[in-house]
């Protein structure tokens, strides 16, 4: 059988097993978000990636196999986008802010299979059911680490860096499993402004909360610059509303 990260291939082209897979796994995620992992068959993955069953069988075992390589798709994605957004970043609360907002835009492009994530882990063979959970723990702990350097750095109080980690990772996963509500009223910049409103800025202290309102990067919705249209930018809108109560 192999290891369990190991999907074997018959074909031995790299560049054509990576196109082709891809091609499958597309094709799947959207089957098993649609219609459920046990009631998709691999004659319906062939039809709507627009193969030949046998061709699937040439880049995947079984459709534990494609289960499997959709979801390392979405934790892969995770591990090695975010931490190139926070290259040449050294301010603690830029790197914090940065990493959700990276987190939140990979999750709005790959919605489908972070629903995928959390209804169909559990189908997995138990083997690959922990790698899967060692990869989201990866990078909980990138976002534990952006936390910590915050507090360590005096721009955060003292907090609980694992919970507040596994709140922030969960606010950027509702933006798909609660994608269909959200989206009436938020875009997706609006959203990732608001979280940060409620999740970051409360527990910055006056030298964080300085760096956040100096923050100004292209396209962010916390920056100093309005977000959409003539709206003020969340972090905007809450300091207004503590001078009002003060």
């Amino acid at each position: 059988m192999g290891s369990a990260g190991e999907v074997q291939a018959l074909v031995t082209d790299p560049r054509l097993v990576e196109e082709r897979r891809g091609q499958i796994v597309r094709a799947a995620v959207k089957l098993f978000s649609e219609d459920g992992y046990y009631t998709t068959t691999i004659q319906q993955i062939a039809r709507q990636a627009g193969i030949s069953t046998g061709l699937i069988y040439q880049y995947f075992r079984d459709k534990d196999d494609i289960l499997f390589l959709s979801l390392k798709m979405v934790l892969d994605t995770y591990e090695h986008e975010i931490p190139s957004q926070l290259e040449g970043l050294s301010d603690p609360v830029e790197r914090l802010c940065v990493a959700v907002w990276a987190y939140c835009h990979i999750v709005d492009r790959l919605r489908e299979a972070t629903v995928l994530a959390y209804r169909s882990t559990k189908s997995l063979r138990a083997d690959r059911r922990v790698l899967i959970k060692d990869a989201e723990t990866r990078t909980n702990r990138l976002i534990e680490k952006c936390i910590k350097a915050c507090v360590d750095g005096g721009t955060m109080r003292a907090v609980n860096d694992y919970m507040l980690a596994y709140q922030l990772v969960m606010f950027a996963h509702s933006w798909a499993l609660k994608h269909w509500v959200l989206s009436e009223r938020f875009s997706l910049e609006r959203y990732i402004g608001e979280g940060i409103s409620l999740l970051v800025e409360p527990y910055l202290t006056a030298k964080g909360r300085r760096a956040l309102s100096a923050i100004s990067l292209r396209k962010r919705a916390f920056t100093s610059e309005n977000p959409i249209g003539n709206e003020p930018a969340p972090a905007q809108t809450a300091t207004r509303r503590r001078k009002r109560t003060t």
